[in-house]
């Protein structure tokens, strides 16, 4: 019988606790052609953040930190790991016996897939410090990032800023932003607090907690709003 059990630690848990994402490159300086258009700017606001100063800093400072929970994340996988192992190992060898008894055969496969998706639950809850972390730093530099875009489009002269995604080909990188909206995010906010304040939470879970509230309050007689689930570790 083919099982469907996978390894407990998934791809996105254990990117939660890279601690240094990939940074991106600026391009060399292609040589100019041709006029620049004037009031017209790029910038990569994902790359702008993940290259502050203050960003860095923390994704340094997040491990020493938060050490015991990363450890107790990283002990409780293994664990979960070796049990999913060893029912799955059972699992064929009763599977290939002869006459196997295919309901006791799917009674244990649904066991097993249930301690998984539990055991995949109980990590989220560990490492959720860990990612409310990360969250609360993003948060505090997407608080600034418009003020300091603006204030480099004025300093340049740009009335239209474009993101990468949107530029099929330039000879240039005069038009390029980033690097100065680092330095000006650089000013404003050279370090982020790095623990999050008791019950905090991020601002896609506040906001869709706003909007079941709001609907609810709409809905005459409708139920209580469910708690939303807390944002998956970047996978980034």
């Amino acid at each position: 019988m083919k099982t469907l059990l996978k390894p407990i630690l998934g791809a996105g848990l254990v990117l939660a606790l890279s601690v240094q994402p990939a940074l991106a490159q600026s391009k060399p300086a292609a040589a100019a052609t041709g006029a620049i258009v004037p009031g017209l700017g790029v910038a990569d606001l994902e790359a702008v953040m993940v290259n502050t100063s203050a960003f860095r800093t923390a994704e340094q400072q997040r491990p020493v930190t938060y050490k015991a929970t990363i450890d107790q994340y990283q002990a409780r996988g293994k664990a979960l790991e070796s049990q999913l192992q060893a029912l799955q190992q059972k699992l064929q060898k009763d599977a290939a016996a002869p006459n196997a008894n295919q309901a006791a055969l799917q009674q244990q496969l649904a066991s097993a897939q249930k301690i998984e998706q539990s055991g995949k639950a109980e990590l989220q809850n560990i490492i959720k410090p860990v990612v409310f972390s990360r969250e609360y730093v993003k948060e505090q530099l997407e608080d600034k990032m418009d003020a300091a875009v603006k204030a480099v489009m004025a300093r340049r002269n740009v009335t239209l800023l474009l993101a990468p995604q949107s530029v099929i080909l330039s000879t240039s990188t005069s038009y390029d932003l980033s690097q100065d909206i680092v330095n000006e995010l650089n000013r404003v906010l050279p370090s982020a607090t790095l623990v999050p304040p008791a019950g905090w939470e991020p601002r896609q879970i506040r906001e869709a907690r706003a909007q079941q509230a709001a609907q609810a309050a709409a809905t005459p007689g409708a139920a209580k709003p469910a708690t939303p689930a807390g944002p998956q570790p970047d996978s980034r």
